[in-house]
């Protein structure tokens, strides 16, 4: 192993009998990623699917809508770089980064296309593969996440919402909040769900604990993101950018990180994109709204089966 690498935790992972498991190296990372196969159940079949995680989960976060997807899809489930079983490194948390790493990861497994699907950090990232590799992708769900051109006057009152940032995004208080805190993701888990009995005590146990042996990379991600994209958001860089992969947005009626009023305002830089609130959810639609989230995947995806 590289000497600026490290395993993020050599503990047991969630059981879940119908996923298999695989380390591939990508960009000089080793990443882990499980998968849930086509209709005779094994991971070499089926249309492929990339799942995309966000904060503070890793490739569990799917395992409620792997039980729920029609048959005929392959869903690949990667950790992000220092994320549940994959490597952390000291630096690549940056979008164009992370984006790498998932294009190299395609072109590790064979796949030229794929489906693509993210919620919330892996939703923001999904969003940056779309701009940046159009080719790659049939379609894209993005699930509990703004699009890349929000109104700056829907944005601006609703800051106030990122306030749990402050303790995350500098290096050394947000190090230490996410490794020694675990009743702040607890926390987090439990407030940005519309209803906090959608998780078991098993789950936030998890996922506190997953938290804390990724806590270098998820405090980097934060803080490139401020270092990086919010920039670049109040530029208006994107805006030179057009969305052509055709998008499914699905918000949580009820989600208190990134609110309906901010999902508006993508006309005029995206070819097809449609956004839909499901109603009484939260920040988790995966873990909420499964059901929702493997009918809206088998909808958008249904031509390329």
């Amino acid at each position: 192993m590289a000497p600026h690498t490290a395993v993020v935790s050599d503990r047991p992972m969630p059981e879940d009998i119908r996923a298999e498991h695989r380390w591939p190296t990508v960009r000089g990372t080793r990443l882990h990623l499980a998968e849930y196969g086509g209709t005779d159940g094994t991971s070499a079949t089926g249309i492929p699917l990339l799942m995309l995680h966000g904060f503070p989960q890793h490739w569990y976060a799917w395992h409620k809508v792997a039980a729920l997807v029609p048959d005929g899809y392959r869903l690949i489930c990667p950790d992000l770089r220092g994320f549940g079983w994959s490597e952390v490194t000291r630096r690549g948390y940056d979008m164009d980064g992370l984006a790498d790493d998932t294009l190299a990861l395609l072109d590790a497994l064979g796949l030229e296309r794929v489906g693509l699907v993210g919620h919330d950090w892996g939703a923001h990232l999904g969003f940056r593969l779309c701009l940046r590799a159009p080719e790659r992708f049939t379609g894209y769900l993005a699930l509990n996440m703004s699009h890349p051109w929000p109104r700056h006057r829907a944005v601006l009152p609703n800051l106030w919402r990122m306030w749990y940032t402050a303790f995350v995004e500098y290096p050394v208080l947000g190090r230490a909040v996410l490794r020694h805190w675990p009743g702040f993701t607890r926390f987090l888990l439990r407030h940005q769900a519309a209803d906090p009995a959608v998780w078991t005590d098993v789950e936030l146990a998890e996922y506190a604990a997953a938290t804390s042996a990724s806590a270098a990379a998820a405090q980097s991600l934060f803080w490139q993101y401020v270092l990086r994209d919010i920039a670049a958001l109040v530029r208006g860089t994107w805006r030179r950018h057009r969305l052509t992969v055709p998008t499914l947005l699905l918000g949580g009626e009820r989600d208190v990180v990134v609110p309906p009023p901010v999902l508006a305002g993508s006309e005029p830089y995206a070819d097809d994109l449609t956004v839909r609130l499901v109603q009484g959810a939260g920040h988790y639609l995966p873990q909420e709204r499964p059901e929702e989230v493997a009918e809206a995947i088998g909808k958008l995806f249904a031509e390329s089966r």
